[in-house]
């Protein structure tokens, strides 16, 4: 392991504290961190959370877990780490994901270079002396020549305000920052506003649990069985023992993790091959179900064959055929949203104690002092949780003021991001972004999109240091390129027909744009290797 020396960090310009400040130490900050380490660059890292793991620390609403398979939802970068670390169940819940995080952390004596419980608030470019001023809460301003964004692309809650949320006596939590300790439901009367990702795990958890349960929906989410295991001794060996070619595999795929092959169109099966097909994937579960078909996400009448399926599977398992209906999507295509990844999330709805109400049919009007009111009646509830997603992909990048002179960079995306690879954006040197909007970021097993974004952006700042180089920014005209390509490669598919937050669809007043790059990972690390290659093309040197 080759650590920062002392010789490194007298090396580093005077006018700086660090040759790099990283922002967020989840698993992208962290690795990060090591690879700079690695190439004898001085870097320490600000997180807001009082430990690591990023989206698994914040994340510990009941029945939060990973939708990505374990063994392939990890780092690939050191052998010896995915050989020594056993995984025990094939789809890790949160406790077992931070657990990770942190032996990660005290693997590679990570902790030593991250200050905690700081969060970063403003980023001022100094074009003169090429360096960015950080400034964290409680107003201390650390000077570095490089800032790496590693904030995640699912860390900025959402905030919906609903009338009356303050006049209610009752206890209101929010799954993006539920107590540690967690609540305790017995008897209660529950609400759950929401069933995105969050909602749907936690509902599934608490129904139990709850005296009684009821469901908030204001769009029903397409969900697939996980059918979650322990992973046995013989599988952990297995998996352990072809570790390298599962890898290679799953970076070959447009979604950087293993599935079942899927390379035909659904114009070229018959009703009966693709109902086979599509058994198979429901009884191995998982986000592969959705790639049977190459054309799923361009073909309506793929998409819908695909969608009919699914919500058929739906009524199978929910008795009531009103709630079924309720739950079965049907306004906007297939995989055009986050597809959930479920445990019993269906067959919830059988239970006496669980309610579904529509909030299309009973609009939500206020909270009031004993519940919620919609349409013509009110709910009394003793809790409120409130399972209402985040402000995907720009929302913590736009909550630090980040300005270069009088431009911020909230302003020049205020009609939507714009980066070269999603790795810079113009108008901001010298500040990278891991798994920023227009890359394959949530598109992806994110494990691969955060490796690749780190291994490329170290071998960048590596090969600065060794040419004498100290500022790097995309030039305008490939930025303008790329923000073209993203959008044109998205308008391809039927991904923008959904009000998904891939379109920021879920925050008031953001604009509608399609944030991720559609293209795949595979494609995508062609492209940036390619750039690497060729000098860094549409990047402009000083």
């Amino acid at each position: 392991m080759t650590t920062t020396t002392a010789q490194d960090k007298q090396n580093k310009p005077a006018d700086v504290d660090y040759d790099v400040v990283i922002i967020g130490a989840g698993f992208a900050g962290m690795y990060q961190l090591h690879k700079l380490r690695q190439i004898g660059l001085s870097a320490h890292i600000f997180e807001t959370g009082d430990d690591v793991g990023g989206t698994w620390y914040w994340n510990r609403y009941p029945g939060a877990r990973v939708d990505i398979e374990s063994m392939e939802y990890s780092y690939s970068f050191d052998d010896k780490l995915q050989q020594e670390w056993r995984w025990k169940e094939r789809f890790a819940p949160q406790p077992e994901l931070l657990e990770y995080a942190r032996h990660v952390c005290e693997r590679y004596d990570l902790r030593r270079d991250i200050s905690f419980s700081t969060r970063v608030n403003k980023l001022a470019w100094d074009d003169r002396a090429r360096t960015w001023t950080v400034t964290t809460s409680g107003g201390k301003a650390t000077a570095a020549r490089y800032v790496i964004a590693a904030t995640g692309c699912l860390s900025k809650p959402s905030d919906p305000r609903f009338e009356g949320m303050e006049s209610f006596k009752g206890e209101m939590y929010w799954t993006s920052n539920y107590p540690r300790e967690g609540v305790d439901l017995s008897g209660k009367k529950v609400a759950v506003i929401g069933t995105g990702s969050s909602g749907i795990q936690t509902i599934t958890t608490i129904a139990p649990q709850a005296g009684h349960l009821t469901v908030f929906q204001r769009t029903p989410t397409f969900a697939v069985p996980a059918h979650n295991t322990r992973i046995s001794d013989e599988r952990d060996a297995e998996i352990k023992a072809n570790y390298a070619e599962i890898r290679r595999l799953g970076r070959e795929t447009s979604v950087g993790f293993n599935q079942p092959p899927g390379n035909v169109m659904f114009a070229d099966v018959s009703p009966e091959e693709a109902r086979k097909d599509l058994d198979e994937r429901w009884a191995r579960g998982g986000l592969g179900f959705s790639f049977g078909f190459e054309d799923v996400l361009f073909e309506p009448v793929a998409n819908e064959f695909v969608a009919e399926y699914v919500r058929n599977r739906i009524r199978e398992k929910v008795k009531d055929p009103q709630t079924a209906e309720l739950l079965c999507p049907t306004s906007y295509p297939i995989a055009s949203k986050r597809m959930c990844v479920d445990t019993g999330y269906f067959e919830t709805y059988n239970r006496d104690n669980v309610d579904l109400v529509d909030l299309q049919a009973e609009p939500l009007k206020r909270i009031t002092e004993t519940g919620i009111r919609v349409g013509n009646r009110e709910i009394d509830f003793d809790v409120i949780i409130f399972a209402t997603g985040f402000d995907a992909m720009t929302g913590a990048l736009n909550s630090i003021e980040i300005n270069n002179g009088n431009q911020t960079l909230s302003d020049k995306w205020r009609h939507g991001p714009q980066t070269y690879l999603g790795l810079m954006s113009h108008g901001f040197p010298n500040l990278f972004m891991i798994t920023g909007p227009q890359s394959p970021s949530v598109l992806s097993n994110m494990m691969v999109s955060i490796e690749d974004h780190v291994d490329w952006v170290s071998e960048a700042l590596r090969d600065l240091k060794e040419s004498g180089r100290t500022r790097i920014e995309p030039a305008p005209d490939a930025e303008e390129n790329w923000v073209h390509t993203t959008n044109d490669l998205a308008n391809l598919t039927l991904m923008p027909q959904a009000n998904s937050w891939y379109m920021g669809a879920n925050i008031p007043g953001k604009e509608r744009v399609f944030m991720p790059f559609v293209g795949g990972v595979d494609t995508y690390a062609q492209i940036i290797h390619g750039v690497r290659v060729a000098n860094y093309h549409g990047f402009e040197f000083a």
